[in-house]
């Protein structure tokens, strides 16, 4: 069997487990916080996490383009689930270009597996690092490992028998980022205050006190990190675009279905959903090769940022579109079109958020005019 076919057979296999599985519970996974984690388990299982990781380290040995296709077909049905799957794949994707072979050999085979469910608390460094807000964890040096204080309002997929990858600012050296346990000592997981949507993605407060970090949990040093951040964070990024491109399809379902009976008044709205589709399958195309890009480790920066953020103005539109396309049903809180709405908004805020983008597209273009 060709890689073409074994790629599409995986494909269909994880649109129907979605609609089998997880289509039911996004209801109670936007508003009731049901952490979906049997599904995620399964979806492990079929190598959704790990389409970009090669097959010596436990993933489908792939790419990071049919990542992000998964990750799409997952948001189709579920928004938050999607999220959790950026999540726990980028993880992995951590994991893989690690310069220390220690937290590698330790957990990537069980992260892109889906054995270990992982988040990742890289929010607020990545924002640190655009000049948006200071760093939040602290490190000082203990022996061949560290000590560290600090704490992150808000990191996703995470638990008691988790896996969290964080970074943490080491006094005159620079960004040390590592893996940490949930059951760890000197880590408190606090809840968070609710959210208009997506609770069920376990998304709690992280709370560092004096936790000592062991060199084998270590993936960067200060003196690795900035080479490390610049390797990753373009999969890191383009990976987001699978949940703006499945809010999208959602969108566009919702769309077909209120013109079964209402097209003759619904053509007079904009945002189409034949234009919403066009553009959508442009965009997937254009990420599709930065991706290509991003797995050897190429990708322009500057065109992932775009690509990012364009992905979370169709989310918005295409969302938009839905609700006024269902009329007075898109308006109830239990139609999908509502869930929709809340899924696009967190598209465009979760880091690199909307502004966040827009920062620093307009940061790097001003540097090339500049230097012209």
């Amino acid at each position: 069997m060709s890689q073409s076919e074994s790629t599409h057979l995986l494909l269909q296999a994880v649109t129907a487990l979605a609609r089998a599985e997880l289509a039911p519970l996004a209801g109670a996974i936007d508003q009731q916080g049901l952490y979906p984690e049997a599904f995620l388990r399964k979806l492990g299982e079929l190598g959704g996490f790990g389409a970009s990781i090669p097959r010596e380290s436990g993933g489908l040995g792939l790419g990071l383009a049919d990542q992000i296709d998964i990750t799409s077909r997952i948001g189709a049905e579920c928004g938050s689930t999607a999220f959790l799957v950026w999540c726990q794949s980028t993880c992995a994707w951590y994991l893989q270009h690690a310069p220390n072979e220690a937290p590698r050999t330790r957990y990537l085979r069980r992260v892109a597996r889906g054995e270990l469910l992982a988040g990742t608390g890289m929010s607020n460094p990545v924002k640190h690092l655009a000049g948006i807000e200071r760093i939040q964890l602290t490190a000082v040096r203990a022996g061949d490992g560290y000590v560290v204080n600090g704490a992150l309002p808000w990191v996703s997929n995470v638990g008691p028998d988790h896996l969290a990858i964080v970074a943490a600012a080491v006094a005159n050296e620079g960004y040390v980022m590592f893996a940490v346990h949930g059951s760890a000592t000197g880590l408190e997981l606090h809840a968070c205050p609710e959210f208009s949507g997506m609770e069920g993605t376990q998304t709690l407060n992280l709370r560092f006190k004096d936790l000592r970090v062991d060199a084998q949990d270590v993936l960067a040093h200060p003196h690795q990190f900035a080479r490390f951040i610049q390797r990753i964070k373009p999969g890191f990024v383009l990976g987001q675009t699978g949940m703006g491109f499945g809010v999208v399809e959602g969108s566009l379902k919702t769309i077909r279905e209120s013109n079964a009976s209402h097209a003759h008044v619904n053509i007079f709205l904009d945002d189409q959903g034949s234009e919403l589709a066009a553009e959508l399958a442009d965009l997937k195309a254009e990420a599709a090769v930065l991706a290509g890009q991003a797995q050897a480790g190429s990708a322009p920066v500057l065109p992932v940022l775009k690509v990012r953020a364009h992905a979370s103005e169709l989310a918005l539109r295409a969302a938009s579109s839905a609700t006024l396309h269902a009329g007075a049903k898109g308006y109830l809180m239990r139609h999908p079109a509502q869930r929709r709405q809340r899924e696009a908004v967190f598209v465009a805020i979760v880091t690199p958020a909307l502004k966040h983008l827009r920062k620093e597209i307009d940061d790097l273009e001003r540097t090339q005019r500049e230097a012209a």
